[in-house]
């Protein structure tokens, strides 16, 4: 416990350097053309600045059209400019959604990141070009190789050439920054960062961050330090475990008799206790309007907690955490 609560000190003072505001965790005042935007963090090592609150793009491709445009238009109303998608999130439809209801108008506002799965030089350059082409612009902010699963998976990527696309698109101006993401294992993350310690080409990454993090096959012990030792950006997914902290999600066919949230957290709780970790923007997906506005609110109510208020939360789900249940998408196994 003594270790536990030495390493979330130090994620803590950590945490306070990528705030922009002078306070620390003040919150401050910046606004555009479409208002007041919420408060600021910084990405790494970019020099760019990011809402603490990012629009998770997956839910965006499958809910309705009517949902995903009113879930955007309340992102933008309630100050988010940070903004998820990847190829394969709904065969391209959630990239086509912002190319229809974001970019338009709103390309000069907002940072917009996308990823690709693809396993080889080819087809990554043809998931660029895509997404370019469904999205409606000339350049993405963050490209990122998604979704990485085994130590191997990464050696492979590596040896297909697939770093080499993304340096060669980052030259030619289509990607400003390259990032990686994934939410299996966090020894592939560290293989990644492993792999290319010399090179240094990511700028950011992407990985599950939240309470039961803290104790069950940790990203945030494991990879944490390292992204931040080379002033990384954070990109904090999975606050709610993909919606397993709640009683049921009937997408997933997923019930708990004891559910995290309310038995044990509040979800301000769960996702207070994210933005008060190093992460430059914590991604939430949301299949409707109420659901962002929610999440909106809960950004603009942050406070940080205290080392002892985070410890004592990570203590009252500790025993949750361990069965592996609930952060269903890690596995130990591969």
């Amino acid at each position: 416990m003594a270790n536990r609560r030495t390493f979330l000190k130090s994620l803590a003072g950590a945490t306070a350097g990528i705030s922009l505001a002078s306070t620390g965790f003040a919150q401050n005042s910046t606004s555009d053309r479409l208002g007041e935007v919420l408060p600021m963090r910084k990405l790494g090592r970019t020099g760019e600045q990011v809402t603490m609150l990012g629009t998770g793009g997956y839910h965006i491709g499958w809910t309705t059209e009517r949902d995903a445009q009113e879930v955007i238009e309340a992102a933008l109303e309630g100050g988010v400019r940070f903004f998820d998608t990847a190829e394969s999130y709904s065969n391209g439809r959630s990239e086509e959604r912002y190319g229809k209801y974001l970019t338009p108008k709103y390309r000069d506002l907002v940072f917009i990141m996308s990823k690709s799965t693809g396993g080889d030089a080819q087809t990554v350059r043809n998931h660029l070009e895509g997404t370019l082409k469904r999205l409606k612009t000339d350049q993405l902010d963050l490209y990122q190789v998604h979704s990485i699963r085994t130590p191997k998976d990464v050696d492979d990527r590596i040896a297909n050439g697939v770093l080499d696309v993304l340096l060669k698109a980052q030259q030619d101006g289509k990607i400003k920054y390259l990032g990686f993401t994934g939410h299996q294992n966090p020894f592939t993350h560290t293989r990644m960062l492993e792999r290319t310690k010399e090179s240094d080409i990511f700028d950011t990454v992407l990985m599950p961050v939240n309470v039961l993090d803290q104790v069950y096959f940790s990203f945030t012990k494991n990879v944490f330090p390292l992204a931040l030792e080379r002033n990384m950006g954070v990109l904090s997914i999975k606050s709610l475990a993909d919606g397993r902290f709640f009683a049921s999600k009937k997408e997933a066919n997923w019930t708990s008799e004891d559910p995290i949230i309310p038995n044990y957290l509040s979800i301000k709780e769960a996702m207070h206790f994210v933005w008060s970790l190093p992460v430059s923007v914590l991604i939430s997906g949301n299949e409707n309007a109420t659901f962002m506005r929610e999440k909106i609110a809960l950004a603009r109510s942050f406070s940080k907690l205290t080392e002892s208020e985070r410890e004592a939360l990570v203590d009252k789900v500790k025993d949750i955490a361990l069965t592996g249940k609930v952060e269903y998408f890690k596995n130990k196994e591969v």
